[in-house]
């Protein structure tokens, strides 16, 4: 995957919500104004690192929340499932799956991120990061 985007209706509070759910930091890009596009850089994401990523302001309506998932999900490895579920809970986001442990693979879960995306969370198994 060496690139993704996220589309937000409010762009400021998809900001606020993956900097306090992952630590990411946005940039605006230059010749991206009209369409709010920020370039995201966090752990393994962004300047010298193979994946990049961006959040721009959706171009249209969202998903009803609940829906069924339209375009792609991504999943982040993160080093407490529960406890980054529980913070996406408690700060805007919805339960689209709750932590659950799938044998050999690790803890995951999924939430959505109040602006129609759902992301995931894996807590690796042990040796398996």
């Amino acid at each position: 995957m060496p690139h993704f985007e996220i589309h937000a209706g409010d762009v400021n509070a998809a900001k606020a919500f993956y900097k306090g759910l992952f630590g990411w930091s946005f940039a605006s890009m230059p010749g991206g104004e009209e369409v709010g596009y920020h370039l995201i850089e966090g752990p393994g994401i962004g300047g010298e690192n193979s994946v990049t990523a961006g959040l721009m302001r959706r171009m249209g309506d969202a998903p009803e929340p609940g829906s069924p998932v339209r375009g792609g999900t991504m999943t982040f490895e993160v080093q407490d499932c529960d406890e980054r579920y529980a913070w996406a809970l408690a700060n805007g986001g919805a339960e689209a799956l709750p932590p659950t442990d799938f044998p050999g693979i690790g803890r995951c879960a999924y939430v959505e991120d109040g602006q129609g995306n759902i992301v995931g969370m894996l807590t690796p198994a042990e040796g398996e990061n």
